[in-house]
């Protein structure tokens, strides 16, 4: 869905799918930060495109279609584990058994799915988030200063206790939005709460844990530093902190 100028905009797509006679299409375009595009494993790409003014198709695209043509790598501050490219499509020919759901529908069918991804990257903010405390909590069992380990001094206990609590108070919300999708129950605006909380946690938390483990925590091969990079892109991923605000706002009500 993201393009070089469409990503929260996701209406944005410059993307073109021109419907042929046959009804296939000739796909021309480029997105962007596209994970697992070109791996050695790289089934396919699903991508959205315009098949006619103002009207959004999902479409399939076999990683062995001549013009599909990803980046290479792109180097990111965390998330190293993970394939992130450009994608370039010049003259992509695609049958009609690469249609994706109806056709116009694909801006909806996104919206739809950002929604479920909305917990799967809250689930990974709450997993860090708990990543980053155990780390903390066991660092501080072992280090020793004036003669004491330093989860005896209440500053630490403190911090310690804090995140114990934000981090329960973020399980049972994203647990609760997981089963309302489950019971097929309306979960839009709990799924974009339980992001927004658990995107901000990861950050939270990974940086508590990191002043806790001192410099050693500051150093390149010390696990909380990976936590600390990885954390901030889950205020980005599946919707900004702002688009999640946003959609809460309209679900509530609050709006014009």
């Amino acid at each position: 869905m993201t393009e070089p100028e469409a990503g929260s905009d996701a209406g944005a797509t410059r993307t073109r799918a021109e419907p042929q006679g046959d009804g296939g299409f000739v796909v021309d375009g480029q997105k962007m930060f596209i994970t697992n595009a070109g791996t050695d494993i790289t089934a396919c790409c699903t991508i959205t495109a315009l098949t006619a003014e103002h009207e959004i198709t999902n479409l399939i695209v076999p990683a062995d279609a001549p013009g599909y043509r990803p980046g290479p790598p792109l180097r990111k501050i965390g998330w190293h584990a993970s394939d992130t490219r450009p994608v370039f499509l010049e003259g992509v020919r695609l049958d009609g058994s690469a249609q994706l759901g109806p056709r116009g529908a694909g801006l909806r069918q996104f919206l739809q799915v950002l929604d479920g991804g909305r917990l799967s990257v809250g689930a990974m903010g709450l997993g860090l988030a708990q990543g980053a405390f155990d780390l903390a909590l066991d660092h501080a069992r072992s280090r020793r200063q004036f003669g004491q380990a330093i989860v005896g001094f209440q500053a630490i206990q403190f911090q310690l206790a804090e995140m114990a609590t934000e981090i329960e108070g973020a399980r049972t919300l994203l647990y609760y939005a997981a089963r309302l999708k489950d019971a097929g129950l309306p979960f839009t605006r709990v799924a974009a709460m339980a992001k927004l909380t658990t995107g901000r946690l990861a950050q939270t938390v990974a940086e508590r844990s990191l002043h806790i483990h001192g410099g050693y925590g500051w150093m390149e091969d010390s696990p909380i530093a990976r936590l600390f990079r990885d954390a901030k892109v889950l205020d980005i991923g599946e919707g900004t902190t702002e688009v999640q605000k946003m959609v809460i706002a309209r679900e509530i009500g609050a709006h014009e």
